[in-house]
């Protein structure tokens, strides 16, 4: 799995895996603690990722609801990659518990897809357009922004890695129209979209009203999450919590809906050419 370190992350996708394969074999938590002799609690902190999954008790999990030896063996090895320190420990007092296991699954992840109507995506924010879209709101106390920036900063780099994460990110026109501090500030915003757009690991497209309806239209933002080793996973942000959207079929609808805004939005180069056509505004 690539990207960057964090146990409870890990954790917590192993436990999404080990829940989904007992509720495809059709057993309860009483159930599967009959077939394989964990209690009953144990089974249920296996599931939440509480506490680090012994390898052996996964086996033993997966073997009872019938997967194959491949499964077995993926998820027994994941369980033994953990560290003593997560990535963004740094600013653990700063982000709140609902994003740290956002962060920490951002990055695990392979690929990502972003739906951003209103608002450009954390990842491609210039550290001075950080600084006023955080100033802005009330959710980040005024002596946490510095750290916050910071930190919005750190998980960016991820785009830069030697390994790094795949980006998808599909922007309302309306985000890239809204007055976030100076002009200046937003021109430096338009060149640092420009930049990312001609890496190789990033596209970049733009939706306006133009393009029409789309699957999305009711849902704001979205994140979808791919892994190498582990099924994907999908997440939304309310305004003091998150969704994580752990279910195959409901994943898939999300899935289905980001390949829809691929569809429908401008392409890339057409993209590219409207934030030029903006910078010149």
């Amino acid at each position: 799995m690539a990207g960057r370190n964090d146990p409870s992350a890990l954790r917590w996708l192993i436990g999404v895996e080990l829940a989904a394969y007992r509720r495809q074999a059709g057993l309860t938590l009483a159930e599967l603690s009959e077939a394989t002799g964990i209690t009953k609690p144990k089974l249920g902190h296996m599931e939440m990722g509480r506490y680090q999954q012994n390898p052996d008790d996964i086996a033993n999990v997966l073997r009872a609801c019938g997967t194959d030896e491949r499964t077995v063996d993926r998820l027994s090895s994941l369980s033994g990659r953990s560290d003593s320190k997560s990535w963004w420990a740094p600013w653990a007092h700063v982000v709140p518990d609902w994003l740290k296991t956002f962060v920490g699954l951002e990055g695990l992840a392979e690929s990502e897809f972003v739906y951003q109507p209103m608002v450009l995506p954390g990842l491609m924010q210039t550290e001075e357009y950080a600084h006023a879209l955080t100033a802005a709101t009330d959710f980040v106390r005024q002596n946490h922004n510095e750290r916050f920036v910071s930190f919005r900063l750190a998980r960016a780099r991820r785009l830069n890695d030697p390994d790094p994460l795949r980006l998808h990110a599909v922007v309302g026109e309306a985000a890239l129209r809204l007055a976030v501090g100076t002009p200046e500030m937003r021109f430096a915003q338009y060149e640092r979209l420009l930049e990312l757009a001609d890496q190789p690991n990033i596209t970049l497209q733009v939706l306006r009203p133009e393009c029409g309806p789309h699957d999305a239209g009711g849902t704001g933002q979205f994140v979808v999450l791919h892994f190498d080793e582990a099924r994907p996973i999908a997440y939304t942000e309310q305004l003091d919590g998150a969704v994580y959207v752990q279910d195959p079929d409901d994943v898939r609808t999300y899935t289905l809906a980001a390949e829809n805004l691929q569809h429908v939005a401008l392409e890339p180069a057409e993209s590219v050419a409207l934030v030029k056509a903006l910078m010149a505004e």
